[in-house]
C-alpha cells in the first residue's frame, strides 16, 4: 500500500511538471491566421494549403531603430504579429537600440523569459528578484556579452557609454507581453487613485498627479 502510494505521488509530481510548462505542437506549424473568429490562447491556425513561405519571415532587423525619444531607444520587434509562423512555437526576438544614455526602463515580460546579446557598445542590465528579498542583479556587458532575465521579474537596459549601442533579445513565447512599471502605475486608464499611489510611494498627492501627467 505504502509503495503504491509512494508510485502515485511521484507519478502526480511529474504530471504536474508536465503541465507547467507549454504544450509540445501537435503538427509541424500552426501560422496564425489573424482573421480568425475563433477565440483560443493564440491564434487558430490558417488552413495549411494556403501557407507561404513569407509567413516564416521577416525582414529589418538590420534596420536601426529611431532613438529619438525621451527614453533614448527603440524596440523592433519580431513577434507572432510579424512573423505569423510562430504561432504555438514559443519563441521571438527583438533588436534593441539605444542612444548614448538611452535606457529601457523597468518593465516585465508577463509570459517569457529573456536573452539578451550584446552587438554593439556596452549596456547596463539588470533585474529584481521577488518580496521579501527583491535582491537587485546588475552588471555592465560588452560586445558578445549573454545576460538572462527570469520570466515575469522586473529588469531593464541602459547604454552606459557616449556611443550607439545595440542588443538582441529572445524571448521564449510567441507574444511575451510587456508591462512597464511606470506606465502601468502612473498611466493607467482609468487612474490609480492618487492617494493610493501617495501611501505606496510615501509622497504627496501632489508629487503624484505631476508624474501622473507625464504619463
Amino acid at each position: 500500500m505504502a509503495r503504491g502510494l509512494g508510485m502515485f505521488v511521484v507519478l502526480a509530481l511529474a504530471f504536474a511538471v508536465v503541465w507547467a510548462t507549454n504544450h509540445s505542437p501537435l503538427q509541424d506549424f500552426c501560422v496564425a491566421d489573424m482573421s480568425g473568429q475563433v477565440l483560443v490562447n493564440g491564434f487558430t491556425c490558417k488552413n495549411p494549403k494556403w501557407v507561404q513561405a513569407s509567413d516564416f519571415y521577416f525582414s529589418g532587423m538590420h534596420i536601426k531603430g529611431n532613438t529619438s525619444n525621451a527614453l533614448g531607444s527603440s524596440v523592433t520587434l519580431a513577434f507572432v504579429f510579424q512573423i505569423s509562423g510562430l504561432n504555438t512555437l514559443g519563441i521571438s526576438l527583438a533588436r534593441l537600440d539605444f542612444a548614448p544614455w538611452g535606457i529601457i526602463p523597468p518593465h516585465t515580460h508577463p509570459r517569457a523569459t529573456e536573452i539578451l546579446t550584446v552587438l554593439e557598445g556596452q549596456i547596463q542590465v539588470g533585474f529584481v528578484t521577488s518580496n521579501p528579498e527583491n535582491r537587485h542583479f546588475s552588471k555592465v556587458l560588452n560586445k558578445g556579452d549573454v545576460f538572462v532575465f527570469p520570466v515575469n521579474l522586473v529588469h531593464y537596459q541602459r547604454n552606459v557609454g557616449n556611443t550607439y549601442a545595440v542588443a538582441i533579445v529572445a524571448l521564449s513565447s510567441q507574444n511575451p507581453g510587456v508591462i512597464p512599471i511606470a506606465n502601468a502605475v502612473f498611466g493607467s486608464n482609468p487612474d490609480i487613485s492618487t492617494d493610493i499611489l501617495a501611501k505606496a510611494f510615501q509622497v504627496s498627492d501632489d508629487v503624484i498627479s505631476d508624474i501622473q501627467l507625464k504619463f
